[in-house]
């Protein structure tokens, strides 16, 4: 604790740093009155802890009710308003945080050695770098179970054992092939074939051993049948014994495996739980160990997530100016191959934004619940159930509804015959087309007697003779004569249909 001594060299903010410039301006503003030394490093690295979080450590409380004992009446100056307000609290000791503390509190680190007598400069040095690590390490939350080298070398691996697995494996089926080769297409399991070659041995001993505790019943009658009749050649016993040994190899090899795929499995729900439950443990483990490590991959994007393990393929298509990859190692999680050939590319940048989301949280959240990795799973879950239910959509309207389909509803409809068409009789709608045909022959009868009336009167003009108004008897009588001509009617032939 220090106390000051010229408190209006401190209202000039500004120009604070020039009363530190050296120990000796130093000390007429403020001057040593408590100092108590910690007792090891684990003491400071709790204090300094506690500083840190904004809480009140014991040793501290003791020495505060001292001053307060003291100087009550004094105001205390701290670096942090939390811790004020704590001291304040329950201490009922009033504290200032303002500017101008912060700028006394960097004067006074600068001249530290100066104000505390007593102390070496070099045990200073090491004393302040020990404490500094031990408080990083803990700022960073360093752990043991935080460790992803572990993940990056378990699923390096466990790929190399896949591979190897897989070459002795087609070894050993080809090798016994030469003296059983009809077992190979009845036992189609790799770990069951081998442990019946290591448990029966040469072929002829099928029928007297007993294997119903690795094959079923059904496959064993089949395979001692097989055995009776086989087309293989014969082996020495050195030969089996050598077969033998390898199956051995593949076993124990197949047994390690399930063993490493578990402390796998563990370990990336220890360390990044939210990616898990996001794409599986072994998806998961790649990227990881792609990246080179979990905070590696927390700071790359979603679209780069979305393409790890890609990269050749995307360099040459940028290279050859063709579509880029919509894939890399994210395509082996489970919900992207779920999803049809048509949505795995929406389904892959929809999986890598929310996977995104989750490596952050597990690399730099507090929480090691996996939530939010289960929140977001469901979401994507949700979408590629949106786009495999969507169907035909509407041709009117606004196109983003999706289109109703009718219940169906079997009606039958009752046919009845009708009578009408067994008649051949003329019917009304016949009279129709007669008087159709008749019109037109009277129009043109009435035409025929009116171009005669006006030839009649032409050849008057012609003779020069002036043409006389008849009586109105005459035309009363012509008139009647008109009405008889239209009154007649024309023979009229029967109209016979033909059907």
């Amino acid at each position: 604790f220090l106390q000051v001594l010229n408190e209006k060299k401190l209202q000039e903010v500004d120009s604070l740093w020039k009363e530190f410039e050296t120990p000796e301006k130093a000390n007429k503003i403020v001057k040593l009155k408590h100092f108590e030394k910690f007792q090891d490093t684990t003491e400071a690295l709790a204090a300094s802890t506690a500083l840190v979080e904004g809480k009140l450590s014991k040793n501290l409380k003791k020495i505060l009710k001292k001053i307060v004992a003291k100087d009550a009446h004094e105001q205390l100056a701290v670096a942090d308003a939390k811790l004020g307000g704590v001291i304040k609290e329950k201490l009922n000791l009033s504290c200032i945080h303002s500017p101008m503390v912060t700028e006394l509190m960097r004067g006074i680190r600068s001249q530290i050695e100066g104000l505390i007598t007593g102390l070496p400069s070099r045990e200073m040095a090491a004393m302040c770098l020990g404490l500094a690590h031990s408080l990083s390490r803990y700022k960073l939350k360093f752990s043991p179970d935080k460790v992803d080298t572990m993940i990056i070398q378990a699923i390096s691996l466990l790929d190399d054992l896949d591979k190897e697995l897989n070459n002795y494996i087609m070894r050993c089926r080809e090798w016994y092939g030469w003296h059983f080769p009809e077992l190979g297409k009845i036992i189609t399991d790799n770990l069951t074939y081998c442990k019946c070659v290591r448990k029966v041995g040469d072929r002829s001993n099928f029928a007297s051993s007993d294997v119903s505790d690795i094959l079923p019943e059904e496959i064993e009658e089949d395979v001692k049948a097989a055995a009776e009749i086989s087309m293989g050649t014969e082996v020495s016993e050195e030969d089996i014994n050598n077969i033998i040994h390898l199956c051995d190899q593949v076993i124990e090899i197949s047994e390690y495996r399930t063993q490493l795929y578990d402390y796998l499995k563990n370990r990336m729900m220890a360390i990044a739980p939210n990616l898990t439950v996001m794409v599986g443990e072994l998806v998961g483990a790649r990227l990881i160990a792609h990246a080179g490590s979990l905070l590696n991959l927390a700071k790359h994007p979603a679209s780069t997530v979305q393409l790890l393990g890609a990269e050749k393929a995307l360099f040459r298509a940028l290279k050859t100016k063709r579509d880029t990859p919509k894939f890399g190692l994210i395509y082996h999680a489970s919900l992207v191959g779920q999803s049809n050939t048509k949505n795995k590319g929406k389904i892959s940048r929809m999986l890598a934004a929310k996977t995104a989301l989750t490596i952050r949280y597990d690399a730099l959240g507090e929480n090691t619940s996996a939530e939010m990795g289960a929140e977001n799973r469901l979401k994507v879950e949700t979408r590629l159930r949106l786009l495999e239910e969507r169907g035909i959509r509407r041709i009117s309207g606004t196109g983003k509804a999706l289109a109703k389909t009718d219940k169906y509803q079997n009606k039958s409809e009752i046919k009845v015959f009708d009578p009408s068409g067994d008649s051949t009789l003329p019917v009304a709608s016949k009279k129709r087309k007669i008087q159709e045909v008749d019109e037109p022959d009277t129009e043109v009868a009435v035409k025929a007697k009116k171009f005669k009336a006006e030839m009649k009167e032409g050849t008057a003009v012609e003779d020069g003779e002036p043409v006389k108004k008849k009586k109105k008897k005459k035309d009363k009588e012509k008139q009647a004569e008109e009405e008889e001509v239209l009154s007649e009617e024309l023979p009229i032939s029967p109209i016979i249909e033909v059907r």
